[in-house]
């Protein structure tokens, strides 16, 4: 016979900003974050790979309904660019397919910028 009316966790409502490590998911963190609190319900408001580091917004219980209200907020990256090297992964984790000792004029950055923001 299935439970009625007992819900997993305990009634924790509220926000966790967390400084995730790299290594971690998104996803991963909210485990952990919910496990921690013992809460019923949890979510974040934005999603950060794997091999970045920085703020996770989690929401707690009723905070969950105010995750797009933050989703919706003006956010920040910062970033570091290495030069010369391509992966078939676009990331860190894949193999280097090809290299170049080539490197962007800042005149040739700048006219970039516009595409991106």
């Amino acid at each position: 016979m299935a439970r009625r009316g007992k819900k997993k966790g305990r009634p924790v409502s509220g926000w966790v900003v967390l400084d995730k490590p790299v290594g971690m998911g998104s996803t991963e963190a909210v485990s952990k974050i919910k496990w921690l609190f013992q809460a019923e319900k949890a979510g974040h408001a934005g999603t950060l790979d794997p091999l970045a580091s920085g703020m996770l917004p989690i929401a707690l219980g009723e905070a969950t309904k105010t995750v797009p209200y933050v989703q919706d907020g003006a956010k920040i990256y910062r970033f570091t660019v290495a030069w010369g090297e391509e992966r078939s992964t676009d990331d860190l984790e894949g193999p280097v397919t090809n290299s170049s000792d080539r490197r962007p004029a800042e005149a040739e950055l700048r006219a970039l910028l516009p595409k991106y923001t």
